[in-house]
Order: structure tokens, then sequence, then C-alpha cells
């Protein structure tokens, strides 16, 4: 299923092996995605912005805004840090966290396999990869970007809700001030009103007794 050029999407695939990084490599473009293939990990997270020893990208690397990953497809047998550890990086790092990850392995091992998938991972593809399996990306890299669009959402809400709950609470901090001072207003009003200042006893209420 080939993906339109104008909504095309950067795989970064990950694989020691050079007969597999080509193969992964010719099944992406094939299917339109347009892809960065490294042969280890550690390469994988500098591309990314994020260095093994930290859980953020770095504030400003000079190749941040030159690369824009959608997803990220990586073998799981990889020498110095395996596909396993370059998934728990991404997802450990608040700004990676979101990029879909998916495993591929030789092996059918359903202990490692279970491990991927509860760490994060959002496929977990046997070798050799086939040009069917390119299919079952494109709703995991749209799934991505949903998450993306409703984080900025949120934040967008979020900043709604809280203008709005102190606007209101302006307004009914500004209704009680002038609650208060009516009734001020008006106890003093009745209070200084000659009406209320002193009873007055009328002649009706004298009574006169014979001595």
């Amino acid at each position: 299923m080939a993906v339109a050029t104008e909504t095309q999407f950067h795989v970064l695939a990950v694989d020691d092996s050079i007969i597999d990084r080509k193969l992964i490599e010719r099944l992406l473009r094939i299917s339109s995605f347009q892809v960065t293939a490294v042969e280890s990990g550690s390469k994988a997270l500098e591309l990314l912005g994020l260095r093994e020893d930290l859980k953020s990208p770095p504030s400003a690397p000079p190749y941040q805004n030159e690369i824009d990953v959608n997803l990220v497809i990586t073998d799981y047998s990889m020498p110095g840090m395996t596909g396993y550890d370059l998934l728990r990086k991404i997802k450990e790092s608040s700004a990676l966290k979101d990029i879909p990850v998916v495993i591929m392995s030789s092996e059918n091992v359903p202990s490692r396999i279970n491990r991927c998938l509860e760490e994060g991972a959002e496929e977990f593809l046997l070798k050799p990869v086939k040009q069917s399996d390119m299919n079952k990306l494109m709703p995991r890299i749209l799934k991505g970007k949903s998450k993306e669009n409703q984080l900025e959402n949120n934040i967008n809400n979020g900043f709604c809700t809280v203008t709005s709950e102190n606007t209101i609470d302006n307004m009914k901090s500004s209704t009680n001030s002038t609650n208060i001072s009516g009734n001020k207003r008006k106890a003093m009003d009745e209070g200084f009103s000659p009406e209320r200042r002193k009873p007055r006893l009328s002649s009706s209420n004298w009574q006169c007794c014979d001595i």
C-alpha cells in the first residue's frame, strides 16, 4: 500500500546486519516511506537527539531540526545496545515516548515478544520481513500522530480552562464585594434613619390615674 507523497512519513530503521538493513530499507521505500537506516541503537539515539546517558534530548542539537522520525523499526539482537534497550530509552524520554517502535527478530521467543510489547512496542515482526508487514506500519504511525495531536489539544484546552476559571473567580469576587458594600450601606442608612433613631410615645400610651 503506497503512501501519498504529500503525507510521506519518515521511518528510522536500525539493524546491525547490512543485508537485513538494505532489505528493510528497500521494502519501506517501495511503500513510499522516507527512510533513514543506521547500524546501531547508539547511532539511532544520536539521530533522535538522545544521548545514552540522558533521558531527554539536548536543548538544541545541531541535527534536531533536520530529522523528524514518525516510527522506529529495530532489530532485537544487536551488539552493544539491543533493540529492547533502544525501545526502553525511547519510551523513557518525555520528548520521544510517543514515537511508535516496532521490533524485528529472527527468533520467535514468546517471553521476548511479551517483554517488548509490555515495554511499549507497537509490533513484533518475525524475520525475514515481508512487504505485507509494511502495511502494519501506517496504522501505528497514525496512532502516534494522534497522540501528539491529543497532547497539543489537552495543553490548549487546559490553558483555556484555567483562563476561564480565573475569569469566573474574579467575577464572583467582584460580585461578592459589591453585595457586601451594598449591605453595609443599607445597614448604615437604616441605623441613622430618623424614624429608627429614637422610639416615640404617642398620647394613647399614657394613662391618667385618679389620686
